[in-house]
């Protein structure tokens, strides 16, 4: 369901749109184009400057069943990405910290906000709210040259796989030639002040009234009731948010869950060594909090799926740090009073009592998100 930059022959303007096509009979696709027409038919102006905007959509039959294709205006690289093709990071060098400086990550985590204001106050939830669904907008694209944009597409430049092959060696007709990988067009995208980001894919996200039966989040950016119990609620973006507000400050990642058997364990151990102990109600839901906690809930064991027979529990050398400690560890390029704020920010945000955790709305009136122009520069 990766998009494709295509350009459109049909109208006078030939300008480029980008195609997205669905998996054949995938669920949850039919909510995603529900969702984007709702924004357009209900905030059509807000919806343009912050939602990637869904200009069309057709339906194209192929070996592996009909699908549905969603026209959208074409965007820049991810905020994931982006980062890599700062002038600043190229060429690069070992042991180089790669992060955005602090006033574009301000502008990025404001904009992503406005964003998600909008959705919640829509009565939506984005569900999947991450550096990948956050794209930086072109600038003057339609006027480029097609030439100028095509890009090489053959196994020595890296930019295909090989054949693609069955695992029997029998011929598929239904399997594609070969795969091909993403090549963002970072030399048309906007970074300098002014940049604009937006918000993309849909196919997470969900109406507050009709919530879905497995959530997408990245296994990072889960808020403690989702991991606990599945429950939604309208505040698991701002969660998302919250840990994000970390990452894109500090260039590193609040809660880095790697695949193991006992995922949910490790960011549980991560949770409460970062942010505290969890409240009783939320406690009580981890049936296997035994492996690590005394029954008066002391730290014995780190080692995850819990002590083997036999075997002397496993405790850190050194105990992990709070969020503040990872924050000034991390040292972002931030002065004392700033980071004092941003860590209180990201404190306010990230409560175990979803009914303390601000709106969208109510981050956004912050000062210090209040504070930056995102048409460039601070208004402080």
């Amino acid at each position: 369901m990766v998009p494709i930059q295509l350009r459109d022959l049909l109208t006078t303007n030939h300008k480029y749109v980008a195609s997205k096509v669905l998996v054949s009979e995938l669920s949850g696709q039919a909510r995603e184009l529900q969702i984007l027409r709702h924004l357009n038919e209900a905030a059509p102006a807000e919806s343009a400057q912050h939602i990637t905007q869904l200009l069309d959509t057709f339906e194209l039959d192929g070996p592996n069943g009909t699908h549905e294709c969603l026209v959208f205006e074409p965007m820049g690289p991810s905020v994931n990405s982006m980062v890599e093709e700062l002038p600043q990071f190229n060429p690069r060098y070992r042991d180089m910290k790669v992060q955005y400086p602090p006033q574009m990550a301000r502008s990025i985590l404001k904009q992503s906000l406005q964003g998600l204001a909008l959705l919640h106050e829509n009565g939506i939830a984005h569900g999947d709210f991450q550096p990948g669904n956050m794209l930086f907008t072109f600038e003057n694209i339609d006027a480029t040259p097609e030439e100028e944009l095509q890009q090489i597409e053959d196994e020595s430049s890296y930019s295909t796989s090989p054949p693609v092959k069955r695992l029997d060696g029998k011929p598929d007709k239904w399997a594609p030639r070969y795969l091909s990988i993403a090549q963002p067009l970072a030399a048309f995208t906007r970074y300098s002040e002014g940049f604009k980001i937006k918000l993309s894919d849909m196919g997470g996200a969900y109406f507050f009234t009709d919530p879905p039966a497995k959530p997408v989040t990245p296994k990072g950016l889960r808020a403690p009731e989702l991991v606990l119990t599945g429950a939604y609620n309208k505040s698991l973006d701002i969660w998302s948010f919250g840990c994000l507000m970390f990452e894109l400050i500090t260039g590193e990642q609040l809660f880095s869950i790697f695949w193991t058997d006992f995922e949910d364990d490790l960011h549980l151990l991560q949770l409460t060594a970062s942010l505290g102990p969890l409240p009783d109600d939320l406690y009580e839901q981890w049936k296997t909090s035994s492996r690590y906690f005394t029954p008066e809930r002391k730290l014995f064991n780190c080692e995850l799926g819990g002590v083997a027979e036999g075997e002397e529990p496993w405790m850190m050398e050194e105990e992990q740090p709070s969020m503040e400690e990872a924050f000034d560890k991390a040292a972002p390029e931030l002065d004392e009073e700033e980071a004092s704020v941003v860590k209180k920010l990201i404190r306010r945000i990230l409560q175990y009592d979803v009914s303390k955790r601000p709106s969208p709305a109510e981050l956004l009136s912050d000062p210090w998100f209040a504070g930056i122009d995102i048409n460039g520069g601070s208004k402080e």
